[in-house]
């Protein structure tokens, strides 16, 4: 559910509760301004919602008498963006926590049944890498249900896919999870079609076809750790080569999984290895500087004169007098 309608929802329970609220608490409850309050409550009047406005000192907003918000009835797609949103909050952070499960359980017993065990079958095939930094938007429910379905029944799928390129093809998956990352979502699988494991993002993904059959999912990494995996060593124009004397967790602290592969060391050697492939260096000499551990430079040659040159600059403003 996009934050906005979110807020405005929640707008709408706080005026609920009873009473007039003012449109200063109003914008601390939904961290928001004061002007965006007074949008939020026009929206709920376009809604048939009966909002008053209360003049006066303590002057705000309030609900008509007698207004009762009506039963909860959801499309899919409606359900799922709410289902969805509240799947990713609970990745993000802790707070609040108790509250989301609870919502999340009332709109799971209103639903019906159908639809339900459908949306069970999406939440239980989600995975998350990390608190991703922004909520990602909720792909398409054409796409996401059918897809997180047969990650759930592990059954095959075929889908047609546009690359970043443009070029378009359809392919035949065995599909081993959904992934959030870094706001897109991901479906890492067995693409029958190349032979190979690849991961997919879900936005670029259309006409998904349920096939017959079943598929046992392979041992090993689970579906997070193989996007980020996949994502790491995609092709890019430089492929990097690094030791770093540092721990895995230090290092991925400016190098975090899904740009780079970290190798643990083997004692007695206390070097971890790191590769990792960009398009652009010019932003590596900063992030191995901050990185404040030895670290020596493989390959390419031409990240070594680029962080020579970084180095220099760092120098010479270090020597430069005050007010020089």
């Amino acid at each position: 559910m996009p934050r906005p309608l979110a807020r405005v929802l929640t707008l709408l329970e706080l005026l609920q509760s009873g009473g007039t609220r003012t449109v200063p608490e109003l914008a601390g409850r939904l961290g928001v301004d004061e002007r965006t309050v007074r949008r939020y409550a026009r929206q709920l009047v376009d809604l048939d919602v009966p909002v008053e406005s209360v003049r006066g000192r303590y002057g705000g907003y309030r609900l008509g008498p007698g207004y009762r918000m009506p039963p909860l009835m959801l499309n899919d797609d409606e359900a799922l963006a709410v289902l969805l949103s509240l799947a990713t909050d609970r990745a993000s952070d802790t707070a609040g926590e108790t509250a989301r499960e609870t919502a999340a359980a009332k709109i799971r017993r209103v639903l019906p049944e159908r639809l339900r065990r459908r949306l069970d079958a999406v939440l239980g095939s989600l995975a998350f890498t990390e608190p991703p930094g922004r909520t990602p938007a909720a792909p398409d429910p054409a796409v996401l249900l059918p897809v997180a379905d047969a990650v759930h029944h592990h059954r095959p799928v075929s889908i047609r896919y546009t690359a970043a390129d443009g070029r378009r093809s359809e392919r035949i998956l065995h599909p081993y999870g959904v992934v959030a990352h870094a706001g897109r979502w991901y479906v890492t699988a067995a693409d029958l079609s190349s032979g190979e494991d690849r991961t997919f993002r879900l936005d670029r993904v259309t006409g998904v076809r349920t096939l017959p059959g079943s598929f046992e999912p392979p041992p090993g990494p689970g579906p997070a750790e193989r996007v980020l995996t996949a994502l790491a060593t995609a092709p890019h124009r430089h492929e990097v080569t690094l030791r770093v004397r540092a721990a895995p967790e230090h290092i991925r602290t400016r190098l975090p999984p899904g740009l780079a592969t970290v190798t643990a060391p083997s004692p007695p050697d206390d070097w971890c290895h790191v590769s990792l492939r960009v398009a652009h260096l010019d932003w590596l000499p900063a992030a191995l500087a901050s990185l404040d551990r030895p670290f020596v430079i493989d390959g390419p040659p031409e990240l070594r004169v680029l962080v020579a040159e970084f180095a220099a600059r760092i120098t010479d403003c270090a020597r430069r007098e005050p007010g020089r």
